[in-house]
C-alpha cells in the first residue's frame, strides 16, 4: 500500500539515499512539485545523480551541481545551460536502447519521480503525458514517488499503473507544463512546403520536435488516411485527427490509432488525448523498436539536424562546441523508413543559422547519423534525394540546396575534404 504524503511536509531526505540515481518524466511530464522539492532539499540528502530528459521548466540551475551529478541523453531546452557550463554528462545512445539500458541496470534508476493521472474506476493510474522510458524505469526503481495530478490527462498505455507499483503518493491539482511552439517564419514555411509535397495519402508519419514539424503537419489538412507512429506528438496531430486527415485507417499495424511515447504540446493536446482510445501511448521499446517499425509500410520519418555535410553525414548533437541536441531516435526512424515499402527518410533543416551555413563541407560536431543512413535532405532551397547517389552526385545535390551565398565556398572546400 502506497503511503500518502502532504506536499508541504514532503521530506525527500527520508526517502532518497545519498548516492542514489534519480529519474523523472521529461518535458510536460515533469512532476514539478517533486523535482522542485528535490532541488530545495538536495543538501539534506547529500550527493546524488539525476538522469534528465528534455527540460522545459525552470527547475534546474547550474548551481545545483554542487550536490547533483546531472546526466542525460539531450542538451535541449533547459539542459542547454547545464551543458554550456560543463555540468551535464551526455549519454550518446539511440533512443531505442534506453529501455534495455534501464532494465539491465547499466542506466541505474534507484528513485523514480512520476506525474500520474488519477486512478480510474478500475484503480488504474495513468502515466499520462509520457510513457516511453518511464515504463522500464517503473519496473527497475527501488522507490517510486508519484505526484497524482488531477489535471493531468488520463491516457491509454501498454501498462496500467496500480497502487502496488507506488511507494509514495502526493496529491496535487495544477495545470501540467505546456509546450507552445512559436509561429513559423518564412524559412520554416518554405521548408514545410517542400516536405509536405513529398507526403502522400496513406503515409504513416513520424516527426521530431519543434516548430518545423508542426509547420509541416499544418500543411497536410488536405491529405487522407494519414497515420501516426512517433516518439512524440504535438498539437497539430490533434488538429489533423479532428479534421479526419489522420485516421490511421491504412496503417499496417495499430490500425485506427495514433501511437506515441510522449506528448509535446499545449492544453489543447492534453484535452484531446484525455480518455481518448484513438491515441495510444507506448514505451520507447515499442515506438522506436526495429521489430515494430519494420512492419510499418509507407513509413515517413521527418527529423531535424544541426548540420549536414556534402556526403550526407548528419550532426544532430553539437553546435558551436555546445551539446544542444541528441542522438535521439533519428537513426531508428530513418533506417526504418529506408526499409519500409514506400517509406521516406527525411531530414529537414534551414540552410543557415545566422551567417553560418548548416550545409557544410566538414561537420563541426559528431556524426549522429552516418551517410549510409541519409535519405532525403530538405532546406528552404529544395530537396536533395541522396538515396542511391554516389559521393560526387551527393555533393552536387547538397550544394543545390545550400544557401546561394555559401555554395561557391562549399564547392571549393569540398575539393580538399
Amino acid at each position: 500500500m502506497a503511503k500518502t504524503l502532504e506536499l508541504d511536509a514532503l521530506d525527500l531526505a527520508a526517502i532518497v539515499r545519498r548516492g542514489d540515481n534519480l529519474m523523472w518524466g521529461q518535458a510536460d511530464a515533469e512532476p514539478l512539485p517533486l523535482t522542485r522539492a528535490l532541488m530545495a532539499q538536495r543538501h539534506a540528502i547529500g550527493e546524488l545523480g539525476a538522469f534528465l530528459g528534455i527540460t522545459y521548466s525552470d527547475t534546474l540551475k547550474t548551481e545545483y551541481a554542487d550536490c547533483i551529478r546531472f546526466s542525460g541523453y539531450a542538451g535541449t531546452g533547459g539542459n542547454r545551460a547545464l551543458a554550456k557550463a560543463g555540468k551535464l554528462d551526455i549519454l550518446p545512445c539511440h533512443y531505442s536502447h534506453l529501455g534495455a539500458l534501464i532494465a539491465s541496470g547499466r542506466l541505474k534508476v534507484d528513485v523514480l519521480l512520476l506525474q500520474l493521472a488519477p486512478a480510474n474506476e478500475r484503480g488504474e493510474y495513468s502515466l499520462s503525458i509520457a510513457h516511453e522510458y518511464l515504463v522500464p524505469a517503473l519496473e527497475a526503481a527501488r522507490v517510486v514517488v508519484a505526484e497524482v495530478n488531477d489535471q493531468a490527462p488520463w491516457t491509454y498505455g501498454e501498462r496500467p499503473v496500480l497502487e502496488a507499483d507506488l511507494d509514495y503518493i502526493v496529491h496535487t491539482s495544477r495545470p501540467p507544463l505546456e509546450v507552445v511552439h512559436p509561429q513559423p517564419g518564412t524559412v520554416e514555411l518554405a521548408i514545410a512546403r517542400h516536405v509536405a509535397g513529398l507526403i502522400e495519402d496513406g503515409a504513416t508519419l513520424q516527426f521530431g520536435l519543434g516548430a518545423l514539424p508542426e509547420a509541416i503537419l499544418a500543411l497536410l489538412a488536405d491529405r487522407r488516411d494519414l497515420g501516426v507512429h512517433s516518439g512524440a506528438i504535438g498539437d497539430q496531430v490533434a488538429s489533423l485527427m479532428q479534421s479526419g486527415a489522420i485516421n490511421n485507417a491504412k496503417k499496417t499495424i495499430d490500425r485506427g490509432v495514433s501511437v506515441a511515447g510522449i506528448l509535446f504540446g499545449s492544453k489543447r493536446l492534453h484535452d484531446f488525448v484525455h480518455c481518448n482510445p484513438q491515441v495510444q501511448m507506448r514505451s520507447s521499446a515499442y515506438t522506436h523498436g526495429p521489430g515494430v517499425l519494420a512492419q510499418q509500410e509507407r513509413f515517413t520519418a521527418i527529423n531535424s539536424a544541426v548540420e549536414v555535410d556534402l556526403s550526407g553525414q548528419i550532426n544532430a548533437e553539437v553546435a558551436a562546441g555546445v551539446y544542444v541536441g541528441a542522438v535521439g531516435g533519428a537513426v531508428d526512424f530513418l533506417r526504418a523508413a529506408h526499409y519500409s515499402r514506400g517509406g521516406l527518410p527525411i531530414v529537414a533543416l534551414p540552410s543557415t543559422a545566422g551567417k553560418h551555413s548548416r550545409i557544410v563541407a566538414k561537420l563541426g560536431g559528431p556524426v549522429s547519423t552516418p551517410r549510409s543512413d541519409a535519405g532525403i535532405i530538405v532546406t528552404e532551397y529544395g530537396v536533395a534525394d541522396l538515396r542511391g547517389a554516389t559521393l560526387a552526385e551527393r555533393a552536387r545535390r547538397m550544394l543545390a540546396i545550400a544557401h546561394p551565398e555559401h555554395r561557391e565556398r562549399l564547392e571549393r572546400e569540398s575539393r580538399g575534404v
